[in-house]
């Protein structure tokens, strides 16, 4: 970098906040030390093989989705939910009931809402009543998923509509994952 050094770059990113992920990509291994000081998460160097690089970039992209969280409205609280942790949501007339891997929670809210808020995180819409996250689905057999439940496996419906497009949601959210 002609302007500036990647530890003195380093070291301005970790004085404006301690989350930031430093991974430093370069052939001058004599700086390894250096990039410690600014506590970087790897020191890779160049030619930089394939696999270390997914590797690194599988972790951060587990760890910023294991922190995102959801805000919900149950018995008058408000509550903060891992996404990670939700294994999917059931309509229940005006009611929706929120599956995660420690429990249950009653909301009074639309699942299109949630549907249209965690696209983007990897859920997806199986059937009008029902919402799964990608991550916790262990198989699918003819109109119903198979999920990794709080306790075992779950079997939720899936409409005839949404079987294809499930299937391209599962693999394009796994290949994206085995990056």
């Amino acid at each position: 970098m002609p302007a500036m050094d990647g530890i003195t770059l380093a070291k301005k990113l970790r004085e404006r906040s301690d989350s930031i992920y430093i991974v430093f990509l370069t052939g001058h291994v004599e700086y390894a030390l250096e990039g410690y000081e600014v506590n970087a998460l790897r020191y890779l160097t160049k030619p930089v093989q394939e696999e270390k690089l997914r590797e690194v970039l599988r972790f951060v992209m587990d760890q910023s989705t294991s922190k995102k969280q959801l805000m919900i409205k149950e018995d008058g609280e408000e509550l903060l939910l891992n996404i990670a942790d939700i294994v999917y949501f059931e309509a229940q007339n005006q009611y929706v009931m929120i599956y995660t891997t420690d429990g249950e929670h009653l909301v009074r809210y639309n699942i299109g809402d949630f549907e249209e808020q965690l696209k983007a995180d990897g859920f997806f819409r199986v059937h009008r009543g029902y919402l799964v996250s990608l991550a916790k689905v262990k198989k699918l057999v003819k109109s119903e998923v198979i999920m990794d439940g709080e306790d075992g496996e779950v079997s939720v419906p899936v409409s005839r509509s949404n079987v294809k497009p499930l299937k391209e949601a599962l693999y394009a959210y796994v290949e994206n994952t085995a990056m």
